[in-house]
């Protein structure tokens, strides 16, 4: 992708968030040599309640920060997308938790599913269900090399989690590459009510 390109990840407190943009932001910023910025937003609740992260990527400096309408919407709980859901771009990507968001998209809007908690469930920690929605974001969007992403993933998660989270997202890109013609849809708002792969 070239130029701006706005991002709004949403979850609830405790999915990890914040963590997914960060490793987004720092592999298009780091080990990729574009300009990225990010922004959190929390409810009052903090943990469990509704929360925010969105970027801004652009090969030029980014001048200003905040996101009018998101060109890819990566929710990982039915609130956030409630939330935020309308935001997204007509033709914009959405990317979300299968098992926990039920999309209705608009046509031209292209919508990409992953059991992001399932895959974290049977590698036996489901707080990795984060990393492997990068990895699917990452093989769903390609905004940013594979290999960049990887770097950042294991730059920014805990010392001595690495390759747990790198497994993570390697299940999510996984995920992503199998099937993608089974993971998105376009449909006429609103005629669906839920959207699986």
């Amino acid at each position: 992708m070239s130029g701006r390109t706005e991002i709004r990840i949403t979850g609830f407190g405790g999915q990890g968030v914040v963590l997914a943009g960060h490793i987004i932001g720092r592999a298009c910023a780091i080990h990729a040599g574009r300009q990225a910025t990010m922004i959190q937003s929390f409810g009052p609740e903090a943990r469990g309640s509704a929360c925010s992260a969105t970027l801004v990527v652009s090969d030029r400096e980014v001048l200003y920060p905040y996101i009018q309408r998101p060109d890819i919407f990566v929710v990982m709980s039915g609130e956030g997308y409630e939330k935020y859901g309308r935001e997204l771009k007509e033709e914009g990507t959405l990317v979300f938790e299968q098992d926990l968001v039920h999309p209705r998209t608009v046509e031209g809007q292209r919508a990409c599913g992953v059991p992001s908690t399932r895959i974290a469930e049977s590698l036996g920690r489901t707080i990795v269900q984060n990393i492997v929605m990068v990895g699917f974001f990452a093989g769903v969007t390609g905004l940013v090399a594979d290999e960049a992403m990887r770097d950042a993933v294991r730059g920014s998660v805990p010392a001595g989690t690495e390759d747990l989270n790198l497994e993570a997202f390697e299940k999510g890109l996984e995920y992503a590459r199998k099937s993608p013609g089974e993971s998105s849809v376009s449909v006429s708002e609103p005629s669906l009510e839920e959207v699986s792969p």
